[in-house]
């Protein structure tokens, strides 16, 4: 873990912690070749130097899982096989939004995340 991932997670309140650390756990289960920094002021995981994952804590409460390739918009891509379990929200055809209530919430669906971030780095390399 950097020093700057360390210094993110310090300064979360516990309950905060407890959700960023469970979506940490579900993306490096998924991808564990990915390189994790902070980015956007966020976790951010990147494949090959491209970031790809980034998760996030929402101002009302929950947090946020996002899939994407750059902060850059893409050429548009075939999302037809990369949820399978209709996780995500996709505003465009490069970006998906997992979003999550609480913890028992990102819990109950790790099996699915872990597989979704998997499919999503296969197909956005």
């Amino acid at each position: 873990m950097s020093s700057g991932v360390e210094s993110y997670l310090n300064a979360l309140a516990d309950g905060d912690r407890a959700v960023i650390e469970a979506l940490r756990s579900i993306v490096l289960k998924g991808v564990p070749h990915a390189i994790e920094t902070i980015k956007w002021n966020a976790p951010s995981f990147a494949v090959d130097g491209e970031d790809r994952i980034t998760l996030g804590l929402d101002r009302k409460g929950g947090a946020r899982l996002v899939l994407h390739r750059g902060a850059k918009p893409q050429a548009p891509m075939d999302l037809s096989h990369i949820d399978q379990g209709s996780l995500a929200k996709w505003p465009s055809a490069d970006r998906g939004v997992v979003t999550f209530r609480n913890l028992e919430d990102i819990r109950a669906r790790e099996s699915d995340l872990t597989t979704l971030c998997a499919t999503w780095i296969s197909a956005a390399s």
